[in-house]
């Protein structure tokens, strides 16, 4: 939902838009900083780059309801390079491993994009999201990848109930939720969990 000016309250709308501006940007720049704080080094970089694309992939998919390949190809990109340099016994066995939860992991959306569809005869989750679960089992380690995506499912759940109920709105199965908007934060807090609490 791109914010748009009305022509009769421009003023108003012009500071909606720097405020939100504002909000984000702080946002990004701790998302940066906690990434650079928690991982010394190139790794803490390479965390910044990924809170900067899921920031941006967040924004997009709740704006426009799609996931922009090469913002999922950038982070995937990053988790490449991160994979190559976190095992420095062999970069090629890193980079393999990391291909493998990704691949499992698109596989399980996969899994369930087609279950749901033969389930409710409609299209459930998209395949930017499906593009967007192999970056997160790229970048995290098998005990972090259910983390994410039960960080975003109960996420983005309790944001449809408390909208619905704020807004007096019947509930409704059929309602598109952007689960970008929650999946993509989720796979850079995990990987922000993974590095300071559990160390993997």
């Amino acid at each position: 939902m791109a914010l748009q000016l009305p022509t009769g309250n421009a003023p108003i709308a012009m500071k909606q838009i720097r405020l939100a501006d504002i909000v984000v940007g702080l946002i990004g720049l701790m998302a940066v900083a906690a990434s650079i704080w928690a991982v010394p080094g190139a790794g803490g970089f390479l965390g910044a780059g990924l809170a900067l694309l899921m920031l941006a992939i967040a924004i997009v998919d709740f704006r426009h309801m799609i996931i922009p390949n090469r913002l999922s190809a950038a982070a995937l990109a990053l988790a490449i390079v991160n994979a190559g340099i976190a095992d420095t016994a062999s970069i090629v066995g890193g980079i393999a491993a990391a291909a493998l939860r990704g691949s499992l992991t698109m596989l399980f959306f996969l899994a369930l994009r087609a279950a749901y569809g033969w389930w409710r005869q409609r299209e459930g989750i998209g395949l930017g999201d499906v593009k967007l679960a192999f970056v997160a089992g790229a970048w995290l380690d098998w005990v972090m990848i259910p983390v994410a995506i039960e960080i975003a499912a109960l996420v983005a759940l309790m944001t449809y109930v408390t909208w619905h109920l704020v807004a007096q709105q019947p509930f409704n199965a059929t309602s598109r939720l952007p689960f970008g908007l929650f999946f993509a934060p989720a796979i850079w807090l995990s990987w922000l969990l993974g590095e300071v609490i559990i160390g993997l």
